[in-house]
């Protein structure tokens, strides 16, 4: 396969994935069928199948993009930030954010979807990226699972602004956090 042909595909995918986010704006996570995704992205069903086997391959292709963005994100905000517990309320607190300002993720957590909470439990990058920001160790390797739902709660149910949601990371989170240096995701 030559250089230009893997750049068409590629931006094949990220062109099948950004109309599947349009469609899970105006229909929920659990809505469009692979049929409307095809049409909405101007490809052709086969074509669609080509890139994703099936609809959880589309549906977490499409959460993985939005993981790295996000992880990436959340890196550049906590990069000057020293003190290793500290830099755990902080990644939470720019993930929240991060997720916020994108519109087309509010289907993920609003309403009765169940797919997140598939996708964090069954996602490799998503876990190892918060395992990456809480220097989570072998000794308890529940953590990061645990702060992955402290996310998801905070995004399903948001506190009454982000002093309070800080306040509380602060009180229930910053003490429970590892003080060893975590790597850089």
């Amino acid at each position: 396969m030559s250089w230009l042909e893997a750049e068409r595909m590629e931006m094949a995918a990220e062109r099948i994935l950004d109309a599947a986010g349009a469609l899970f704006v105006e229909r929920g996570v659990d809505g469009p069928g692979m049929d409307e995704v095809a049409r909405a992205a101007g490809c052709s069903r086969a074509t669609l199948y080509r890139y994703f086997e099936n609809r959880q391959a589309l549906i977490h292709a499409f959460a993985h993009r939005e993981a790295r963005q996000i992880t990436k994100q959340v890196g550049q905000a906590v990069a000057d930030v020293s003190d290793q517990r500290r830099r755990v309320v902080e990644a939470v607190l720019a993930c929240l954010a991060a997720v916020r300002e994108r519109p087309h993720l509010a289907a993920w957590y609003a309403g009765d979807s169940t797919l997140l909470r598939e996708v964090l439990r069954d996602s490799p990058i998503i876990r190892g990226s918060a395992q990456a920001f809480l220097a989570a160790d072998d000794d308890d390797p529940d953590l990061a699972d645990w702060v992955l739902r402290i996310i998801l709660s905070f995004l399903s149910e948001p506190g009454d602004d982000e002093a309070q949601e800080r306040r509380l990371l602060e009180r229930f989170l910053l003490p429970r956090s590892s003080g060893r240096p975590a790597a850089t995701p």
